[in-house]
């Protein structure tokens, strides 16, 4: 077993459930435990160690690699170190398991391999005689990244910037550039409530609502099919939940349903709301618009032309960059001025999964080109 593999094993059976997705108290929750066994492991490779508060009990934890010479700067590993939970808890989801070279657990690809093969690089370059120099490099690992990206925003307002930040993701080890943001909203229909044997004494606000979902599901979604991005495609829109109504015979008088509208470079929050307001209105469709809770994501698009990002695409033996749907930390440290992409062991396809797993070759890979980027850092 490699030292990478050792420290996944460690980290899957430490529970870092997001305590959005658990009863309060729940005594899986939350990424102390694993922040505290990567502080410890800082300190021993000679890492300087600092915890940044971000709610109670959560912090993102940062672990520093001073350079040798007069810093010229600054490389951030980000992954996140919060999971999502699961059907079968406590059961197996947190005991790491090894079969035909894969390492299943919770956490195993999203982000816990990634956490193992940044924070295994970082302290492999720290005793390497080829350690870079006039180049900081800090592991931080986030908290909070699958509920409001807590961590990473918490990051960005304190100020923090970096040349680059390479953010933990499952990508198959390929340098992602792009990926889409998004928006959640919510839509409310009025109506008239009336006795069921006399409906037409009322304004059924369900009804209503059904025009306003089969509109955004068809024109809405064949209008933002008609705009492609070069690496993301075409912005979507999914109507994910609904609620009108109390009882089968009383004309339901309100009706809500909420909206994940994901966006591509270039849109704002507020023109994605203005298109939906202006095509309610010309189809004769009133409602009003309520922002959902939650904070939206923004999009990530970062230059490949940018030296560093070039570097990495070189490292990892890639020609042209890619782009994937999900969001990420990546976007709220681009949108805080911090050039980032995405990089990472697995597969997005095994994350959230009751069989979460990652290949282990693919692990020792990210990390051996981890360390190959890092030292290539030197001037």
């Amino acid at each position: 077993m490699t030292k990478t593999e050792r420290l996944l094993c460690e980290l899957i059976a430490l529970p870092s459930v997001n305590p959005a997705f658990l009863p309060a108290k729940d005594p899986h929750a939350g990424e102390q435990r694993v922040a505290d066994l990567l502080a410890a492991a800082s300190r021993r490779a000679g890492l300087e160690v600092k915890s940044q508060p971000v709610f109670p009990n959560r912090a993102n934890l940062l672990a520093r690699l001073w350079p040798r010479g007069r810093i010229q700067r600054r490389v951030l590993l980000a992954p996140h170190l919060d999971t999502v939970g699961g059907d079968d808890m406590p059961g197996t989801l947190f005991t790491p398991r090894t079969r035909h070279g894969r390492l299943h657990g919770r956490g195993a690809c999203d982000t816990k391999g990634s956490v193992a093969a940044m924070f295994a690089a970082l302290c492999q370059v720290a005793h390497s005689r080829q350690r870079p120099e006039g180049t900081e490099i800090i592991f931080a690992g986030l908290v909070d990244e699958e509920n409001g990206q807590g961590g990473s925003r918490a990051l960005v307002a304190s100020g923090f910037q970096a040349d680059l930040a390479i953010v933990g993701e499952p990508t198959r080890l390929r340098t992602v550039t792009a990926h889409k943001g998004d928006l959640w909203l919510q839509l409310e229909t009025r109506g008239k409530a009336a006795h069921g044997a006399r409906p037409e004494l009322g304004r059924n606000a369900v009804h209503a609502m059904a025009r306003i979902v089969d509109c955004l599901e068809t024109t809405y979604a064949r209008q933002l099919r008609r705009h492609r991005h070069a690496l993301l495609g075409h912005a979507t829109v999914n109507v994910g939940s609904i609620a009108g109504g109390g009882q089968p015979n009383i004309v339901p008088d309100r009706c809500v349903i909420s909206v994940d509208r994901r966006t591509l470079p270039g849109e704002t929050d507020a023109e994605v709301k203005r298109q939906i307001k202006t095509l309610l209105r010309r189809q004769h469709l009133p409602a009003r618009l309520i922002d959902a809770k939650g904070v939206p994501c923004r999009p990530l698009e970062t230059s490949p032309r940018h030296p560093l990002v070039g570097l990495l695409l070189r490292c990892t033996g890639q020609k042209r960059p890619l782009g994937v749907d999900y969001f990420s930390d990546a976007g709220v440290l681009a949108d805080g001025q911090i050039p980032s992409v995405l990089f990472g062991p697995g597969d997005i396809a095994q994350a959230h999964t009751p069989d979460e797993w990652v290949d282990l070759r693919q692990l020792e890979q990210a990390k051996n080109l981890l360390v190959a980027f890092l030292q290539s850092l030197s001037p």
